[in-house]
């Protein structure tokens, strides 16, 4: 490109000058050949006016006194009429340029110029002319240059920030170039490499909640099968079974949850159930791993309560503080259900040491963990909890108690209050 604008305008400036350069130099000789043609025939006039006023004044007439009347590079003849003819100077053997006066008495005076002398003068004028289009010429290549390079750099750096947006790296580069065109472009560019780098945000914040989210129901639904192949009893096995179904159908919820985590929660599949369904069904699928580590599960508070959400969402925020309070907590882990005006309530404690004081209310933040975990799940929960239009909230750093709100279908009666230990 850089050399297509350079020959484009190298080639633009050639025209002009040879277009203009030529009307110049015809212009500039026929005005130099006139300018000598004048100046001879205006010393012919002016020395035969000399000559004149010589005569009526009867002053001496010779070749001494004219001599200094003509120019030393010229040749002159007088004739006068009754003496010799005067020649002053050498005359030219080539082509001459001539004028001519006559008297009042009867006086002629030739006058010659070479015409070598016209041709030198304009050799000069294209000499100088050929310089100044020299010059153009230059100019124009070294603007040309820069210009090129004004128009080729940028084309270069959008050129790298495609590519570097075909390798996957979104980030845009804000550079712009001052011409509206190139900007232009850039603005694409960087709009387009904010698109791609949120999508890119969001497919890698996808496989970091799948990863979390899919973690516990496998292992949880792993276990099961362990003690369905460990067991002869065919009662065991038809509730194990039972129960694996029901985490299966929970994982398929939780990879459709997945998948449409960035809905609108407007149009949610929000609807009223049975809160102590999954309470219950969190605490028989949580049994395993608690029995394993030697700690207990006690549930407390209302039964008969309705919530309005998406019971596998649900299930999924339960998960993930019971997980927190398996892997971080200590002692027993309490399930509280209970009501709050015109909502549900789902709190989990333990009597571990709970929060550090220095991540506050930054727990639900993502990447943020207290020990060496992901620190995704309490942010997705969170993401979860609001997507149904509920709320997660820690309610006390030591011990860490989290409480789950939920709207709730009203009811008229009292319900009653029941507490279930799992070991």
């Amino acid at each position: 490109m850089r050399r297509r604008l350079i020959n484009s305008t190298l080639a633009v400036v050639l025209v002009v000058i040879a277009v203009f350069g030529v009307s110049l130099v015809i212009v500039e000789t026929r005005t130099i050949s006139s300018s000598a043609q004048e100046s001879v025939t205006s010393e012919a006039l002016r020395l035969v006016s000399v000559v004149d006023s010589r005569t009526l004044a009867n002053e001496t007439i010779n070749v001494q006194v004219l001599d200094e009347q003509i120019d030393p590079k010229r040749y002159a003849r007088i004739e006068i009429p009754g003496r010799p003819v005067m020649e002053i100077g050498e005359k030219p053997e080539d082509s001459v340029i001539k004028g001519t006066a006559v008297g009042e008495r009867g006086e002629s005076v030739l006058v010659e110029e070479s015409r070598s002398t016209v041709t030198k003068e304009v050799g000069r004028t294209l000499l100088i002319i050929g310089a100044v289009a020299l010059l153009a010429i230059v100019s124009a290549v070294l603007l040309a240059v820069r210009q090129a390079n004004k128009l080729a750099s940028p084309l270069t750096d959008l050129a790298e920030t495609a590519e570097r947006l075909g390798s996957g790296d979104p980030r845009p580069r804000h550079k712009r170039y001052g011409v509206p065109e190139l900007d232009r472009v850039a603005d694409v560019l960087d709009s387009s490499a904010d698109r791609i780098g949120r999508m890119l945000t969001a497919e890698r914040r996808l496989a970091a909640d799948a990863s979390h989210q899919l973690r516990t129901p496998l292992t949880a639904l792993s276990m099961r099968l362990e003690e369905i192949a460990l067991t002869d009893d065919l009662d065991t096995v038809k509730e194990e079974a039972t129960i694996a179904l029901t985490q299966v159908e929970r994982l398929t919820d939780v990879v459709e949850r997945l998948l449409t985590n960035n809905r609108d929660p407007r149009t949610g599949s929000a609807v009223v159930f049975s809160l102590d369904e999954v309470v219950k069904q969190q605490l028989e699928e949580w049994r395993p791993a608690y029995r394993s580590a030697g700690r207990a599960i006690v549930r407390s508070g209302k039964s008969g309560l309705k919530a309005v959400g998406t019971p596998g969402a649900v299930a999924q925020v339960l998960a993930a503080l019971i997980e927190n309070s398996l892997m971080h907590g200590g002692g027993t882990v309490a399930v509280r259900t209970r009501v709050t005006g015109n909502q549900a309530v789902v709190e989990v404690t333990d009597e571990g040491p709970g929060v550090p004081p220095d991540l506050g209310a930054r727990i639900f933040e993502r990447t943020i963990s207290g020990r060496n975990s992901t620190g995704i799940g309490l942010a997705v929960a969170r993401d979860l909890a609001e997507a149904d239009g509920g709320r997660l909230e820690m309610l006390q750093q030591q011990p860490a108690v989290f409480a789950l709100f939920l709207s709730r279908e009203a009811r008229g009666r009292r319900e009653p209050e029941r507490t279930e230990t799992i070991r």
